[in-house]
This record gives structure tokens, C-alpha cells and sequence, in this order.
């Protein structure tokens, strides 16, 4: 069996090495930029659902959540019908270093299927939509304290 996930975390460490190194002058460290991607794009978003679309428990959200808006890169407001829930905004400040965070991704996008056809792009996509679908299952079943059978 290819070690197909080994790959896959290989080049996820790299290019979140790079996005920390590069971001670092924007005092954003450790992924706090992929929060601030999904606020930027989802503004009114709230937590829980930044959570689950970068698949990381609550407490880790919640965290980088904090940091985010002690930084003055996110606001919290209130929702208009429950008081309890708090929707993410991004602040001016946010707004302002998005475009560098998307220019960023779009370029590491651009580098990693160099030498790609349309075709290859599209079937490379697809693939791992799948594989990402099929790991969700999982990862729902796992976060709500089952194990997986081996």
C-alpha cells in the first residue's frame, strides 16, 4: 500500500511552515491564518462551524479564536436571535491582511501543481474531496468519544 497520507502530511507541514514563517510579521502564528481565512470569507460565521470546517476540536478553535481577537484581527458579535451565540467577524484589521493570506495561497496553489493539465488538476481535486469525505466519517464518529475498529 502507497503511503498516501504520509505524503499528504508532508506537504501540509511544509506549506504550514512557510505560511508561519511568512506570516509571522503579521502576528499571526501556529494557523491562526486559516481561522482568519474562514472568518474573512464567512463573516457572521460562528466558532463551532470554523471548527469543523478546519477539523480541529473546540478547544483548539477557541484558542486560536482568543488570539485572533486580542490581535484586533476578528470581533465578536452578538447574534440577533440567541444572545448566547457569538458570530466572528473580521476587524479592518483582518480585511487588510487577507489579501496577502489569499495571494499566498493562491501562489502555493500555483507552485504545487506545476507541470499539472487542466484534466490532472481536476481528477487530483476530486480524488481528494473523496478522501476527505471518506476521512470525515471517521473523524465525526472519533470526535464524539467512539473509537474506530481497526
Amino acid at each position: 500500500m502507497k503511503e498516501i497520507l504520509r505524503e499528504i502530511g508532508m506537504i501540509a507541514r511544509a506549506l504550514d511552515s512557510i505560511s508561519n514563517i511568512e506570516f509571522k510579521d503579521l502576528d499571526l502564528t501556529r494557523g491562526q491564518y486559516l481561522y482568519l481565512v474562514r472568518i474573512c470569507e464567512t463573516p457572521g460565521i460562528i466558532q463551532e462551524k470554523v471548527a469543523e470546517m478546519i477539523k480541529v476540536d473546540r478547544t483548539t478553535a477557541a484558542r486560536a479564536v482568543k488570539k485572533l481577537e486580542m490581535n484586533g484581527f476578528i470581533e465578536k458579535g452578538d447574534d440577533e436571535h440567541n444572545k448566547k451565540i457569538k458570530k466572528l467577524f473580521p476587524t479592518e484589521k483582518g480585511k487588510a491582511v487577507y489579501p496577502f493570506i489569499k495571494r499566498e495561497n493562491d501562489h502555493s496553489n500555483t507552485v504545487a501543481l506545476r507541470g499539472f493539465s487542466e484534466s490532472e488538476e481536476e481528477i487530483l481535486y476530486n480524488l481528494l474531496q473523496r478522501i476527505r469525505r471518506n476521512i470525515e466519517t471517521d473523524w465525526e464518529h472519533v470526535k464524539k468519544g467512539n473509537k474506530r475498529n481497526y
